[in-house]
């Protein structure tokens, strides 16, 4: 798949045309371009793990529910997960706590990833603190080039399959939904309502791991979703936009 991609990025540059629908590829999560970091930094941030592995990223938002992408959730039982907070490295330290339950939304297209996102409801509370706290959820959309940040144990290297016990996170630059939909960039209508950009010169395009946390102004206004390629200046990191995608957050993590 990730060969397919990157052809279709290329063609699609040369031609100057839209992706196709039905196409888009769910990252497997790599921060290019970055550095280390500690959890004391990024404290939102946690490892979704499936049966002990690390799987995806995703952010507190209160002490028994975390924010991931849908798709980091298909095909898979809330038995089989678990989620590690409070920690620099994805295998030791910290606390771990066992999904109890999640909830995809209930629009998520897998073909074109709208809606990317859901709840996960722990089987027992955090232990807030220091190195575990929630994240507040962006009310609106952040402008244009506002700055912005990436975590995650996604691998270093395009093309690489090991991934680092060290969190690690890049600074990055919002790219707004109707720029990242318009002719300087290569996504074209493939960029809905529900996504939001963000890129940087020299940085990975696809940042973060799936699920985890794009932040500015200190809230959380995306979730790692979809990309095509690596560092491809003409396709930044697409992200699920968390203000547009925020009541569905708030009403579900209250039921779910």
């Amino acid at each position: 798949m990730i060969k397919l991609v990157i052809l279709l990025s290329l063609f699609a540059c040369a031609l100057g045309g839209d992706l196709p629908d039905g196409l888009l590829p769910q990252l497997d999560g790599r921060i290019v371009g970055g550095q280390a970091g500690s959890i004391s930094s990024y404290p939102w941030q946690i490892s979704l793990q499936r049966s002990g592995s690390h799987s995806c990223g995703g952010s507190i938002y209160n002490a028994k529910i975390i924010v991931t992408a849908a798709h980091c959730l298909q095909n898979v039982a809330a038995s089989s997960l678990q989620i590690r907070a409070g920690s620099t490295y994805w295998n030791s330290g910290g606390v771990v706590v066992k999904v109890a339950a999640f909830k995809n939304h209930e629009g998520y297209n897998p073909s074109t990833m709208i809606n990317d996102i859901a709840v996960i409801r722990l089987s027992s509370s955090l232990p807030l603190g220091t190195n575990i706290k929630a994240i507040s959820l962006a009310t609106y959309d952040p402008v244009n080039g506002a700055s912005a940040v990436v975590s995650g144990w996604g691998t270093l290297s395009y093309g690489s399959s090991s991934i680092p016990a060290t969190l690690q996170y890049v600074n990055v630059n919002i790219v707004s939904r109707t720029q990242c939909a318009s002719s300087s960039y290569g996504y074209g209508s493939s960029v809905k309502a529900t996504m939001i950009c963000a890129a940087a010169s020299g940085k990975d395009a696809c940042q973060g791991d799936s699920g985890g946390p794009l932040v500015s102004g200190g809230a959380l206004v995306g979730v790692v979703s979809w990309g095509y390629g690596c560092a491809y200046a003409s396709y930044p990191g697409v992200y699920s936009n968390v203000a547009e995608l925020r009541t569905w957050v708030i009403s579900n993590a209250n039921i779910i």
